[in-house]
């Protein structure tokens, strides 16, 4: 009943994310290890969210309707918001004037204090169009509505009940692993968008290239390809790299996350050399 035999790895994932909280809340002992797992699936979470809610993991209404809620409960917001905010917004602007993610609404330069910053304020602006989307809803689709809503109620009485029960253990291996899944997904957009050149019909996004996190997450280093094609699988998204990668600007294919932030964001604040160049002020300037 998958679309794709390949998001066996994405149902694993869900269910490894699963089974830490699980044993975590059942532990009398805190574990760093099992800790520190839990936030990285925390992460994964959070690109399995964006990768469903472009493409259904099932063919099943009903299982994709399941998928959602699970999905919802430890990703610590309701899977629905992606339509109004990325489908709808996102994609269609894609950083220029009118998209809610804009990386330059503010200032053009990227330093260590626009990208801890940015997070919080793309999720101030984008709780707009959430909200016109569920008015719309309301008015159109009854139905649709009802159940985004019952989104936010299933996440609510989750972690309502989890702190009732033990307060510190749902602190812990519930909130702090949704808020790492909200924020790191946002930084993720802010290092594919910044400084890149949203005019541009190739060199719009930088793409981390490096297999390792492309391998653990899902292929969302590669951001040019899912601009080009919203609706591709992750798992075809390696080939149709290959095909355009000659064509992006070079600077927007790194090899390493870490290396780029390490560069940019730290070893830039001592060395103008280190830091990134915007593609956008390039162009308005010539």
């Amino acid at each position: 009943m998958l679309r794709y035999a390949a998001d066996i790895r994405t149902l694993f994932y869900m269910a490894v994310t699963t089974a830490l909280l699980v044993v975590q809340w059942t532990r009398d002992s805190f574990s760093p290890v099992l800790f520190t797992a839990c936030l990285f699936m925390a992460i994964s979470v959070s690109v399995i969210a964006h990768n469903h809610n472009h493409l259904t993991i099932w063919k099943s209404k009903a299982l994709n309707t399941l998928t959602d809620y699970w999905i919802t409960l430890f990703y610590g917001f309701p899977a629905f918001v992606w339509i109004p905010t990325h489908n709808q917004n996102h994609h269609k602007f894609n950083n220029r004037e009118g998209d809610y993610t804009i990386t330059y609404r503010y200032t053009e330069r990227t330093n260590l204090f626009t990208l801890l910053t940015y997070p919080t304020v793309s999720g101030l602006h984008q709780q707009k169009p959430i909200r016109d989307y569920l008015k719309k809803q309301y008015r159109i689709n009854r139905r649709r509505f009802w159940f985004c809503i019952s989104q936010y109620v299933a996440l609510a009485v989750f972690l309502v009940v989890a702190f009732v029960v033990d307060w510190q253990k749902a602190l812990l291996y519930i909130f702090i692993p949704q808020q790492v899944s909200l924020y790191v997904v946002l930084i993720f957009n802010y290092v594919q968008h910044v400084h890149a050149d949203e005019e541009s019909p190739i060199n719009h996004s930088r793409n981390i290239v490096g297999p390792l996190m492309n391998w653990m997450l899902f292929n969302n280093g590669l951001h040019t390809v899912h601009h080009e094609n919203p609706g591709l699988h992750w798992s075809d998204a390696q080939a149709a790299h290959a095909k355009i990668a000659d064509s992006i600007d070079p600077r927007l294919n790194e090899r390493s996350f870490w290396w780029f932030m390490i560069r940019v964001y730290i070893l830039g604040l001592f060395s103008p050399k280190a830091r990134s160049s915007s593609m956008r002020l390039e162009r308005m300037a010539s």
